[in-house]
C-alpha cells in the first residue's frame, strides 16, 4: 500500500489527474476503475475520480496485485516520428493501423499512448518497472488532447503537462485549433470556379479562389450498428466539414477536408453522405483494400501469385495542424503522406489521369 499527502502544488487537481501524475505508466481508465472499486481512498473514504483535492488530504492506494499480474503481456514498442516539439507540446506522425489508446479487447497490442510513454521513459533515462503499479520518474507525462481513427495516418497533438492539456482542450473547444486532412474518395468531386471569377460570382472569392463546399449534416450514433455513425437530421449533433478538390482523377478524387467540428468519424460520414466515400473504408464505403487491377485495364498478377493491395487501410491522412502556443503565437505543422498513400496516387496519376 502507498500513502500520499496532497502537496501545495497539486491542490485543485481531480483525483484521477493526481493519480495519473503519480503513476505515469498506468492508463487513466485503469486508475479510475481502481478508484471506483474502492482500492484508492481519500482521507479513509471512497471518492469519485473527479473529486478535487485539498492540501493535506491523505490518499491510500492499494492496487489489486492479482489483477495487475493477470494483465496481458506488454504491447510491442513502436517508435513514432516527432514532427515538432517544445517545452509544452509534442506533435507526432501516427502510422495507420496504430490505435491512439488501448482498445478494450486488445490490450496487448501496441498503441500511440504506449509509444509516447516509451518515448518519455527514454528521454528520462528510465526503464519500465516490473510491476505496472510502480511509479517511474519521467521528464514529462504525455497527454493526448485529441484522437484520430486507428486506420488514419498523420498528425496527433500531445501535451507535455497538465496546464498545456487544459489550454489545448479549451483551444479545440473554441475552434482555435485548425486541422486539415487529405482523403482519396470514389467519384469525381466537382471542380471549383474557373480562374478569373470576380467577387460575388457563384459565391467565390475574388481572383478565382475556390471557396470549397461546406457539408453541414448533423451526426449521431447509428442505433442499428455499434461503433458506426450516421446523419441524424433531428437528433444529431451539429457537424461541418469544408471540402476542396486537391487532385482530380478519372473515377476518383483527392480532396482536402477541413473539419470545423470534431465528431467521431465526421469526415468519413460526411463524404459518404455526399456520395463520395473513401476509396478504402469497410465501414462507410465498399472496400477493405485497393487493388491495381481495379483501376488498370488488363492488369493481372503473375500466375501463381496473389495480388498485393496498393493500400489496405483508410485512405485518409491528417496532413496539417495549427494551434496557438502559450504565448499566443500560431504553430503550424505538416505531416508528409505515407508511402502506401503515395503509391496509390502515383498509380492513379499513371492510369487514371483526368480527362482533358
Amino acid at each position: 500500500m502507498d500513502t500520499f499527502v496532497v502537496p501545495d502544488d497539486r491542490v485543485g487537481l481531480e483525483l484521477d489527474e493526481f493519480l495519473a501524475l503519480t503513476y505515469p505508466l498506468l492508463n487513466k481508465g485503469y486508475l479510475r476503475r481502481q478508484v471506483r472499486a474502492g482500492r484508492i481512498l481519500l482521507d479513509g473514504l471512497a471518492a469519485l475520480p473527479s473529486k478535487r483535492l485539498r492540501v493535506g488530504q491523505v490518499l491510500c492506494v492499494d492496487f489489486d496485485e492479482e489483477a495487475d499480474a493477470a494483465q496481458p503481456p506488454e504491447a510491442p514498442v513502436v517508435q513514432v516520428p516527432v514532427l515538432y516539439e517544445d517545452e509544452d507540446v509534442l506533435v507526432v506522425d501516427k502510422p495507420a493501423g496504430l490505435a491512439v489508446e488501448p482498445e478494450r479487447w486488445q490490450r496487448g497490442e501496441a498503441c500511440l499512448a504506449g509509444a509516447l510513454l516509451e518515448l518519455a521513459l527514454v528521454r528520462s533515462g528510465s526503464q519500465r518497472p516490473q510491476s505496472p503499479a510502480h511509479s517511474a520518474t519521467l521528464e514529462f507525462r504525455p497527454r493526448l488532447v485529441h484522437r484520430i481513427d486507428k486506420g488514419t495516418s498523420g498528425i496527433v497533438l500531445v501535451a507535455r503537462n497538465l496546464q498545456t492539456e487544459r489550454r489545448l482542450r479549451a483551444a479545440f473547444e473554441s475552434g482555435a485549433v485548425h486541422k486539415e486532412y487529405l482523403a482519396l474518395v470514389e467519384g469525381e468531386w466537382p471542380p471549383g470556379p474557373p480562374s478569373g471569377v470576380e467577387d460575388g460570382e457563384d459565391g467565390a472569392a475574388g481572383g478565382g479562389a475556390d471557396p470549397g463546399e461546406l457539408i453541414d449534416l448533423p451526426l449521431g450514433p447509428d442505433p442499428r450498428r455499434s461503433g458506426r455513425m450516421q446523419v441524424l437530421q433531428s437528433k444529431g449533433k451539429p457537424s461541418q466539414t469544408r471540402v476542396y478538390l486537391e487532385r482530380p482523377y478519372r473515377g476518383y478524387s483527392l480532396v482536402r477536408c477541413l473539419p470545423l467540428t470534431g465528431r467521431t468519424h465526421q469526415i468519413r460520414v460526411h463524404l459518404a453522405a455526399r456520395g463520395f466515400p473513401l476509396a478504402v473504408d469497410a465501414l462507410y464505403g465498399r472496400r477493405e483494400e485497393f487493388l491495381l487491377s481495379e483501376i488498370k485495364a488488363g492488369y493481372r498478377p503473375k500466375p501463381g501469385r496473389t495480388e498485393r493491395p496498393l493500400i489496405e487501410r483508410l485512405t485518409l491522412h491528417a496532413r496539417a495542424l495549427s494551434f496557438p502556443d502559450g504565448a499566443g503565437n500560431r504553430i503550424e505543422v505538416e505531416a508528409p503522406l505515407h508511402r502506401d498513400f503515395e503509391r496509390v496516387l502515383k498509380q492513379l496519376a499513371k492510369v487514371r489521369a483526368p480527362r482533358i
